[in-house]
């Protein structure tokens, strides 16, 4: 649910006075892992994983247990908890400390079966492109090479890392929030593998989204004997939305409201006694969230074709991650990170939800869009900047070297 709003407000995290030295063995072995990471996300990238593809989400995650299994990690899938979703997998990898690190990515696209064969994965000399390569298979190949890194130069400075690939976020994590909540509750800190913004900046906060359902209830007839006998259900939805124009914004970086999906009528010749509009409502607080469906009921207690009925209801969704000090204390450390590598990175947000929103309703400090700089998401041109490889791999990797010692207070 990534980019549906860039933030306007980009802000430049300012380098510390003294810039530590770079770690010269990782980014050795970073740059050693490119062919590598390429390949994997080629692998990944190249299976058709949208949400709800049962078999698609599966051959991914068949595909990289056995190389979590290889690297030390103990792995087990989760079922997901809500049907026709593909199981979840869960890689507990076991250090000599004490810090407990979640990392969460997902699998899952927004992409359906047989995309892959009409655009499959591609690179020029920039970028890589295709299906998901952005959101988020390339923070997905991140999290497992940045596991790799590790296991190779032998540091094993944490207590346990816990990797969970999950396989609905992109409907809300309808099938993990129970499990995101138990795992995020047992870690001292989350970690989300979300495509970076351009030009280059973590995500500190995030919109929170739902799902609007406004469903009309009519009446059928015979289109052409007797129309008038109908109430036209497809009539009243397009009253409906035409109502609901202004309530919230279309765009900006508060609330949002945009309608995506509509259904109504299965033939020609009947009046449609059923409609349904499907918005996407994007909210910084819950408050946002509650004014805005009240607005919405509103409306539909007035209807223009008479014997109609008009619900308005809401899918659970994610609630808002909001920028808090624990937060952007997170982003300072990868701000110091990055500054060994005499770069400086931003701090923003979007309208896009993930899964980090999640962890920190339960208390734990998440830090989000560490994956690959990326951009287009949701879109038959997305793609990922092969010049932020190197960097944002060795930013992420050096990222659980420090919270693996020196783990941030809950």
């Amino acid at each position: 649910m990534k980019r549906l709003l860039a933030a306007s407000l980009c802000t430049v995290i300012a380098l510390p006075a003294s810039a530590a030295s770079r770690n010269d063995k990782l980014y050795a072995a970073v740059e050693a892992s490119r062919a590598g990471f390429l390949d994997l996300l080629s692998q990944i990238v190249n299976i058709d994983s949208g949400t709800g593809d049962v078999a698609g989400g599966d051959k991914v995650l068949a595909l990289l247990t056995p190389k979590l299994k290889a690297l030390g990690g103990d792995v087990r899938r989760e079922p997901a908890e809500a049907p026709g979703l593909p199981d979840n997998l869960v890689a507990v990898f076991h250090g000599a400390g004490k810090s407990r690190i979640l990392v969460i990515a997902h699998v899952d696209t927004v992409f359906g079966p047989g995309t892959v064969a009409q655009r499959p994965f591609r690179m020029d000399t920039a970028r890589a492109y295709g299906p998901g390569v952005g959101d988020e298979k390339a923070g997905v190949v991140s999290a497992i090479t940045a596991l790799k890194l590790l296991h190779e130069i032998g540091f094993n400075k944490f207590g346990t890392i816990t990797l969970l690939l999950e396989t609905s976020e992109e409907r809300g994590s309808i099938g993990t929030t129970q499990l995101i909540k138990t795992l995020a509750a047992q870690n001292d800190v989350e970690l989300n593998m979300e495509p970076g913004d351009p030009p280059d900046v973590l995500t500190v906060w995030r919109k929170g989204s739902q799902v609007i359902h406004i469903r009309v209830k009519g009446r059928a007839a015979h289109a052409g004997v007797a129309p008038q006998d109908g109430r036209n259900a497809a009539t009243e939805l397009i009253h409906q939305i035409d109502s609901i124009k202004g309530i919230v914004p279309l765009s900006g970086d508060g609330p949002t409201l945009n309608l995506t999906v509509l259904k109504a009528g299965e033939r020609t010749n009947i009046i449609p006694d059923e409609a349904e509009a499907m918005l996407s409502l994007r909210i910084r607080t819950l408050e946002q969230r509650d004014q805005a469906l009240a607005r919405l009921r509103a409306a539909a207690a007035t209807t223009a074709v008479p014997d109609t009925s008009v619900t308005v209801s809401a899918d659970p969704g994610y609630p808002p991650l909001i920028e808090t000090p624990p937060v952007d204390a997170l982003a300072a450390r990868a701000t110091t990170i990055y500054a060994e590598l005499g770069k400086t990175i931003g701090k923003s947000g979007n309208g896009g939800a993930s899964e980090s929103a999640v962890a920190k309703s339960v208390g734990t400090p998440a830090l989000d869009g560490l994956g690959l700089v990326g951009g287009d998401f949701h879109t038959d041109k997305e793609w990922i900047d092969l010049t932020s490889l190197t960097p944002r791999l060795y930013l992420f990797t050096r990222l659980l070297m420090e919270m693996g010692a020196n783990p941030p207070k809950r």
